[in-house]
């Protein structure tokens, strides 16, 4: 069984690892700009994610967690993940001669997008941590 630190560091976990297989999934549409009959891929986990995001943060102040004092007690039952990608061809493109519908330009226009989403869970990861950081260094200094 893993410590959780927080709810918000599992979200955040769970929003990087999207972001890097979106940034994988664009660099492929890249690559095969030149492939014929290729159709763009994409990736959507902005619905797991909220989804994810209700379930990790519901208000869960009234109820009472299973404590567990003795090695024969048993385990509370873990919750399984259903945080699954949705993989889809984006469409609304004009096909070439050769069938391929990757535009560059909107290829890379996405590959910016994701690495700006990328870098700001990126930095909401910093801040949670220094949180934990503060309050360490805050108790080093009570004597």
């Amino acid at each position: 069984m893993a410590i959780m630190v927080s709810r918000t560091a599992t979200l955040l976990k769970d929003a990087l690892n999207y972001r890097s297989m979106r940034q994988d999934m664009i660099a492929s549409n890249i690559a095969n700009a030149d492939t014929p009959n290729y159709k763009p891929r994409d990736i959507s986990f902005e619905q797991a994610l909220i989804q994810k995001k209700a379930a990790l943060l519901k208000n869960d102040n009234n109820t009472l967690k299973m404590a567990q004092t003795d090695s024969s007690h048993l385990k509370p039952k873990e919750e399984s993940s259903s945080f699954k990608p949705t993989v889809y061809f984006r469409d609304g493109h004009m096909a070439r001669n050769d069938g391929n519908s990757v535009d560059i330009d909107v290829e890379t226009t996405e590959m910016s997008k994701n690495s700006i989403m990328f870098n700001a869970v990126i930095g909401a990861m910093k801040k949670d941590g220094m949180i934990y950081k503060s309050v360490i260094d805050a108790s080093r200094d009570v004597r």
